[in-house]
């Protein structure tokens, strides 16, 4: 079993400060939990509440199998409320455990029916947390006879409705789903990995979902296989075609406990290795060609000195010896010149003299 965070930070400690070092287990764990540069895909630890319905069960089951293999369930019951301060130290503990950033605990009462609380830890802290209401869930069972995706494939995720940009809440929902379904990070995408896509349509609820909240808007999940085939016009570019693939849900927020916006700068801050160097006096026009201005200091070019090779000295002794031909030449002829003009001037000439 791994070192609970406690232990983690307390052997941390010794060790900053000369102490005895820590166990081989607690070095060997601290090593594996580093902070990276690249970090990789996250796990989620899908959990059920003090009662959890089988509808609830249903979903915790198709959640595992959507992020699969980044995912764990847990098949016992867990006396936490999420947004008690006891039982975000249960799933701080829970998530430490089992080495998961992101965590789904399912429920179910007469106050809050069909609660499913979804969240995510940075640090072994708690991070943000948000409780869905679901009002309606078709699961995977019920597209028995659909193509299913790969496993370990990336959705392609799409979020349609203003509210998504408008709502400051919505919009860090936003940010948590993709958090939590996006998968492996990557650099490069292939057109043969692009096997499904996930739509969160937000529109708004004329009846309300909960008699605590007035007229909660509705966020519908959509989940549809895409199967590229050729494109009719000749174009390389297959075309999409897509089937509903599950699951789907129909949920609303009940409440949302995000991070402050100092604990969020925290969260997001990045080593300086990741940031990209700004490239001043640079520009890409409209044909992809990437336009610079240089500034260079004036140059004087017969003092610079050029590279020096065997062919360069040839071609310039050939050059100086066409040079000295020329000239001799012209010296000869002027020469000639000046003898005829003597000769005719005074009746001989000056040779003979």
């Amino acid at each position: 079993m791994a070192p609970t965070q406690k232990q983690a930070q307390d052997s941390k400690a010794r060790l900053l400060s000369g102490g005895k070092a820590p166990k081989a287990r607690v070095s060997r764990y601290l090593k594996k939990n580093e902070p990276q540069l690249v970090e990789g895909a996250k796990s989620a630890l899908l959990m059920k509440g003090i009662r959890c319905s089988d509808k609830m069960n249903t979903v915790l089951k198709d959640m595992r199998a959507i992020k699969a293999p980044y995912s764990k369930l847990l098949g016992k019951n867990n006396e936490i409320v999420p947004f008690d301060e006891e039982g975000q130290q249960s799933l701080e503990f829970l998530t430490t455990k089992n080495d998961c950033s992101l965590f789904a605990l399912a429920s179910h009462n007469k106050k809050r029916p069909n609660n499913l609380s979804i969240g995510r830890t940075f640090d072994r802290r708690m991070l943000d947390v948000a409780e869905l209401g679901i009002t309606r869930y078709k699961s995977l069972a019920d597209y028995a006879g659909s193509p299913k995706k790969r496993t370990g494939s990336k959705p392609m995720m799409l979020f349609c409705g203003d509210k998504w940009q408008l709502d400051p809440e919505k919009k860090h929902l936003q940010n948590l789903l993709i958090d939590f379904y996006s998968g492996d990070p990557v650099t490069k995408i292939i057109l043969s990995g692009l096997d499904h896509i996930m739509v969160f349509t937000i529109s708004d609820n004329p009846n309300g979902g909960n008699g605590n909240l007035s007229n909660p808007p509705m966020i519908y999940q959509r989940a549809f296989y895409c199967k590229l085939k050729k494109n009719p016009s000749g174009d390389k570019t297959p075309l999409p075609y897509l089937t509903p693939c599950g699951p789907d849900i129909d949920f609303y927020v009940r409440r949302v406990q995000f991070a402050t916006p100092e604990m969020w700068k925290v969260a997001m801050k990045q080593p300086i290795v990741n940031k990209a160097k700004k490239v001043r006096n640079q520009q890409t026009n409209l044909f992809g060609e990437t336009i610079g201005r240089l500034h260079v200091e004036k140059q004087d070019i017969d003092k610079m000195g050029g590279r020096k090779s065997k062919a360069l000295r040839k071609a310039m002794q050939l050059e100086k010896k066409e040079e000295r031909d020329q000239t001799e030449a012209e010296l000869t002829k002027e020469k000639e010149e000046l003898q005829t003009e003597f000769k005719q001037t005074y009746g001989f000439d000056e040779s003979e003299k």
